[in-house]
């Protein structure tokens, strides 16, 4: 009986787990710390990020790294980042003591980065 219920537990669990990934999106993951509004949250406000100059946001206190950054997030730099922002600052930055206080997302499936990204355009 034990078992049963411990199968039927984990069973809805996993259920009400997919349904809320397949609500989110790929934004879903992003959504945690950053609005998709030009409102900053835990992270800076999303809207126009693409061709936005990184770690310039208005109104958003950035660390050193990405307050002294030298490019515009467009395609290429947003994929690096949200699979490995760690890894990325460092590369972006040619710094290899640069951080970001972001955590890295591990968005590095192509199709799942096209679908965020096609999102992130439309904000």
């Amino acid at each position: 009986m034990k078992k049963t219920m411990m199968v039927v537990s984990m069973a809805a669990i996993a259920v009400v787990g997919l349904s809320t990934v397949a609500e989110a999106g790929a934004e879903g993951k992003c959504k945690a710390c950053h609005n998709f509004t030009a409102e900053n949250k835990v992270g800076p406000g999303l809207a126009g990020v693409v061709g936005r100059a990184a770690g310039k946001h208005e109104g958003f206190k950035y660390g050193n790294s990405l307050a002294n950054a030298n490019w515009n997030w467009d395609e290429t730099h947003l994929r690096e980042w949200m699979c490995n922002s760690k890894d990325a600052i460092k590369k972006f930055t040619g710094d290899s003591a640069a951080k970001t206080k972001m955590p890295p997302q591990k968005v590095c499936d192509a199709a799942k980065q096209d679908e965020l990204l096609s999102f992130l355009k439309g904000n």
